[in-house]
């Protein structure tokens, strides 16, 4: 299963200057915790709703405050066409939960995150105790 298959391709976004209360009302109707921060549909960096709840310590108006100021930038972007290998090594190799999925120029096209990949292996993994259990009648866990 590819990357743009495992996560959702409607991904809630923001520009580098949009402000964190606007960001907050997006994350919250769309009951997401994550925007992704685009400039020219490419994704240049990302915001989560933990971002915006350090910052109150931080700012006297977080709510001002804009999406470039907390968010996390340099980001690993993966293929639209990644597998599910690849998106587990940049779990690892990125010690990071989410990633913008992108097509060929770069453009936004979604995002992938952990748990999309576990609940898909989750899945896979029921299909296969579902198997276990039908050709070995005899097995109980």
């Amino acid at each position: 299963m590819s990357a743009s298959e495992l996560g959702p391709n409607d991904v809630v976004t923001a520009g580098p200057d949009t402000e964190l209360g606007t960001v907050a009302q997006r994350l919250a109707s769309n009951n997401v915790g994550t925007a992704v921060v685009t400039e020219n549909d490419a994704p240049v960096g990302i915001v989560t709703d933990r971002d915006i709840a350090l910052e109150v310590g931080q700012s006297d108006d977080v709510a001002a405050t804009p999406a470039e100021d907390v968010m996390t930038g340099g980001l690993t972007t993966l293929q639209a066409d990644a597998d599910a290998l690849e998106i587990s090594q940049a779990i690892k190799a990125e010690n990071a939960r989410r990633f913008p999925v992108v097509d060929d120029d770069g453009t936004l096209t979604g995002i992938v995150t952990l748990d999309d990949l576990v609940a898909t292996i989750g899945e896979q993994l029921e299909n296969v105790a579902d198997t276990i259990e039908s050709q070995s009648p005899d097995y109980s866990p």
